[in-house]
């Protein structure tokens, strides 16, 4: 009776955001969610398997009332304190009545809520129960829903002007659908196909092409008796630290300094995104024996590559070089390889949960490959150590540790030639105002796994020893401060880098909300990478450190409902070789929301002396279209969308984009060459809730 009364007064006196926030889900901003918890990325990196996982999460809340902290952690938004104190209450009080009581809750303000709220929700043991046949419940499932999507560049490309065997074979229009039913820890199932620009859409049993170039399907079911999970189709996997099993959300160094150095032991989830690579296709499930659970699985997907032939000795071997993971199949050329090599993957992983206080968790993982066609690179200096052959297999042990305030968790990985990878850290609470993360991780030149995907400077886990530094203060509601870090070095050759070399990166980061409506921040970055240039006459290189700084002011302010404003300020210095290069960004976003109109805008002025100097600037889009461009040269750039709900069914976007370029003649290389100095695009979407 006590906790209904208390519940009941927050209910009244102060939670009219999060009661906002709790009843209209569906308006939640991912692309907001992901710029303020990370940092503009310095390389052109497709987030949307990023953005994929966070809306998953989003249909597939967490239960605050059946949850572990390995579980909260992989939401990257609660700290060690924080998630102590949230099991703690339920331990001592029970489950929770309404996700308002979170409020009497130490650590637990408003903000922190309002952030949760997507991701989380509170149910009674067994709400999750459904009966009736399964395509019963797919068919009265209210979170259905159908989405269908074309875009185009307007100006005229190289590839599609030419007329010899080199141009684009399709039309310039990008085509994309996905239908998903999905119900919180019963079922998902969800088709996706799509078409890229100069791709056709045709029907060829030569290449084996049966209408759109790629689909993506799957079946999953959960909770079904001791069956964790059940997934048929496309799935992705993570386990440990991401050593042998890491695909999917993989946030790294950003903003947040603090909670996203851990990965989250998250198992099976399904695979819905448009990558065709990084993913497995085939059947798995989880099942559970009191405090383990066992996950075995098997693939079988096909994947570019182009076959080539090689006399060795009068024997004539067909190899590829690798696999090609850009997913394009616009000219003969490129056909060439669609599908040319088939990759069997299968293993399992054992993993055990302490489940009377959820401190403890460690596993073991194991995962084989095989090629139909060996892989062999074409040898250089750099890649002696690369993977070769037709067949690899990773294992792995790892472990997760609460104590106190510390979440200690590591993991370490072989590979067939022997290689080693070793990850390990700790995040910690140090008072309630201030936090700690510490990470060490050291993957051997000669390490391979094709699925591995944990945190690092480099893009894979190969050829790389670092050690990682974060703190983050928070002495008001109003006020944070975060730093880090982070010192590296490759211990063999790299691409472009002609002998062993090293770095450093840091960033500090000041945050000031004195009200609701107003966020401000500003950020320094700095990264140092040793870099191979070539002395006069081109015979000798030498080891130079390129210094790269970045420096960001942001201003956030919501005038009402209706408006917002969001102001930013990127500038940039490059020095290498005694000589300095500069980059500059002006952006100005202005929203508004009228009634079922939503309109997003844009203007911004970008000045960069070379391409080291890009700035990279997020930017709203199409819902399950996340877009991160890079702005060089010297030009403008500008966008408007248009959301419209004329039911509550069905939602309508529309996008209009333009760069306006300063002293070029063209823009882009290639067959996707414009003529002219502006390059234009437009975008159409429509989302109908079956």
């Amino acid at each position: 009776m006590k906790k209904l009364i208390t519940i009941a007064l927050l209910f009244c006196t102060s939670v009219p955001d999060v009661l906002a926030q709790q009843y209209n889900r569906n308006d939640i901003d991912i692309q907001e969610f992901i710029e303020d918890l990370f940092q503009v990325p310095d390389e052109d990196i497709n987030y949307d398997d990023l953005y994929e996982t966070l809306y998953q999460l989003y249909s597939n809340p967490i239960n605050l009332n059946e949850t572990t902290k390995n579980e909260l952690n992989s939401l990257f938004q609660l700290n060690i304190n924080q998630i102590n104190n949230l099991i703690d209450y339920l331990n001592v009080n029970g489950p929770l009545l309404s996700i308002y009581e979170l409020q009497v809750i130490d650590g637990f303000d408003r903000t922190t809520i309002n952030n949760l709220l997507p991701f989380v929700e509170v149910r009674s043991p067994g709400d999750h129960s459904t009966r009736g046949h399964l395509f019963k419940r797919i068919a009265s499932e209210k979170n259905n829903y159908l989405i269908l999507r074309t875009e185009r560049v307007l100006e005229d490309q190289a590839g599609y002007l030419r007329s010899d065997s080199s141009r684009y074979l399709g039309s310039p229009y990008k085509i994309y659908g996905r239908f998903r039913s999905s119900h919180s820890k019963d079922f998902s199932v969800g088709l996706t196909f799509e078409k890229d620009p100069g791709e056709q859409v045709i029907l060829d049993q030569d290449t084996k092409q049966y209408g759109f170039d790629y689909y993506s399907y799957h079946l999953f079911l959960y909770d079904k008796g001791a069956f964790k999970s059940i997934a048929i189709g496309d799935y992705q996997m993570q386990f440990g630290q991401g050593l042998v099993l890491g695909s999917g959300f993989n946030p790294g160094k950003g903003a947040e300094t603090i909670t996203t150095v851990k990965r989250g032991n998250s198992g099976l989830r399904p695979y819905t995104s448009a990558l065709e690579t990084n993913f497995m296709r085939g059947a798995a499930f989880t099942y559970t024996f009191k405090n383990l659970e066992v996950t075995p699985f098997y693939s079988r997907l096909k994947q570019d590559g182009i076959i080539r032939s090689e006399d060795f000795g009068g024997d004539y071997q067909e190899y590829i070089t690798g696999i090609q993971d850009i997913g394009m199949h616009r000219t003969y050329s490129e056909l060439s390889s669609r599908k040319g090599i088939q990759e069997e993957s299968a293993g399992i992983n054992l993993t055990y949960n302490d489940l009377k206080n959820s401190n403890l968790q460690f596993g073991a993982t194991f995962l084989h490959n095989s090629f139909s066609i060996p892989i062999q690179k074409t040898p250089n200096n750099y890649n002696q150590f690369e993977f070769k052959g037709d067949k690899n297999y990773n294992a792995s042990l790892f472990a997760n540790y609460n104590w106190h305030n510390f979440l200690l968790f590591s993991e370490v990985a072989r590979s067939k030639s022997g290689g080693m990878a070793i990850v390990g850290g700790f995040m910690g609470s140090l008072s309630p105002i201030v936090s700690m993360s510490f990470l060490y991780r050291n993957y051997a030149k000669n390490y391979h796994s094709f699925y591995g995907n944990s945190f690092g400077e480099g893009s894979r886990n190969i050829n790389e020893e670092g050690l990682y530094w974060g703190i983050k203060v928070t002495p008001s509601k109003q006020t944070s401060f975060s730093a880090y870090y982070d010192r590296f070095k490759f211990p063999w050759l790299r691409f472009g880098v002609n002998s062993p070399s090293q770095g450093y990166e840091y960033l500090i980061r000041a945050e000031y909300k004195p009200t609701r409506k107003i966020k401000l921040y500003a950020q320094l970055r700095e990264q140092a990478k040793e870099v191979s240039v070539s002395t006069e006459g081109g015979n000798l290189h030498l080891l130079e450190n390129g210094v790269k700084r970045n420096y960001a002011g942001n201003l956030d302010f919501t005038a009402n409902e209706m408006f917002t404003l969001k102001s930013r300020v990127q500038f940039s210095t490059y020095d290498l070789s005694g000589s300095q290069t500069k980059g500059l960004a002006v952006i100005q976003d202005f929203n508004v929301k009228i009634s079922k109109f939503t309109v997003s805008t844009r203007f911004a002025l970008f000045d960069t002396e070379d391409y080291e100097n890009r700035q990279y600037v997020f930017e709203k889009d199409l819902l399950y279209v996340f877009s991160i461009p890079a702005y060089a040269n010297q030009g403008t750039r500008s966008y408007v969308m248009l959301q419209y709900k004329p039911t509550r069914k069905m939602t309508i976007w529309a996008r209009y984009g333009r760069y306006d370029y300063r002293n070029l003649t063209s823009i882009g290389s290639g067959l996707n060459e414009i003529e002219g100095q502006t390059r234009s695009d437009v975008k159409f979407q429509i989302r109908y809730k079956i």
